[in-house]
């Protein structure tokens, strides 16, 4: 059983907001310090913004309506807590405490992710689909749900008819949609809106990838300041995430649709 949403999900938009964010970072400096959180819904887009990067807010603005269009903004931006800056002075250590698991993907999980993206390719807008073994259900925005009926007549499409989605009709919050991001590796950490530092990006993505390439499920821990991790110095496992988000085009295009 898998759940997916699209990139225009209220709660994609603010994730992919977030990492838009972090990408102004990393315009910046080459290991910022960042995370950010972001509300958004009916014309109002919130974002705490912490970290040791000098961000321009007219930038920050920008990125807010490419993405979500004309909303008005409230922007916070303070400078991260000096304890989480010290810890990084000197050597690449893990950024936070947590636990973390990856699990190789399913079939079905596989199947619905390229689903998903299939419908997304033609539908642009708001979307959410699940399929448990033979039910699929496609809830999609703005559609034409004949056409969809007939191109996935096995499925239930629209099950109360015809909708339109978005922000304009509910709020988006960052890191809310782990489980259609991250599938069965969903860990208490969230992925979004986070510098490499951060075990939450880094230790999730490096968990998930190593049960892919092994193909077994993988646990592990860390605390604050540790400098190896999986036998691996933290710093090797930043760079595994850092290749990771590079290849996909930046934190904003990891968080159009998380880890697969």
């Amino acid at each position: 059983m898998i759940e997916k949403v699209n990139p225009c999900h209220p709660d994609k938009v603010a994730d992919r907001i977030a990492g838009a964010i972090v990408d102004l970072a990393y315009a910046t400096e080459d290991n910022p310090r960042i995370a950010v959180e972001v509300l958004i819904g009916h014309g109002v887009c919130h974002a705490i913004i912490e970290t040791s990067a000098t961000l321009d807010e007219r930038d920050i603005v920008d990125a807010i309506f490419r993405i979500a269009g004309d909303v008005q903004t409230d922007i916070v931006v303070v400078p991260q807590d000096e304890h989480l800056s010290d810890n990084q002075k000197g050597a690449i250590r893990c950024g936070d405490n947590g636990i973390f698991k990856g699990m190789p993907l399913t079939e079905e999980q596989k199947k619905l992710s390229k689903l998903a993206g299939r419908i997304y390719a033609d539908y642009p807008t708001d979307g959410k689909y699940i399929l448990d073994g033979d039910r699929l259900i496609i809830c999609q925005s703005n559609a034409d749900t004949e056409e969809l009926k007939s191109r996935y007549p096995e499925a239930e499409v629209n099950p109360i008819g015809a909708w339109v989605g978005g922000t304009n009709v509910d709020t988006g919050a960052t890191n809310r949609k782990l489980g259609s991001d991250m599938a069965d590796s969903v860990t208490g950490g969230g992925l979004h809106g986070k510098d490499l530092s951060k075990a939450d990006v880094s230790v999730n993505i490096y968990a998930f990838l190593k049960a892919q390439e092994t193909g077994e499920p993988i646990s592990l821990c860390c605390a604050i300041g540790d400098e190896t991790i999986d036998g691996k110095p933290y710093g090797e496992i930043v760079q595994i995430a850092r290749d990771f988000i590079t290849d996909l085009g930046g934190f904003e295009a990891f968080a159009e649709w998380g880890l697969f």
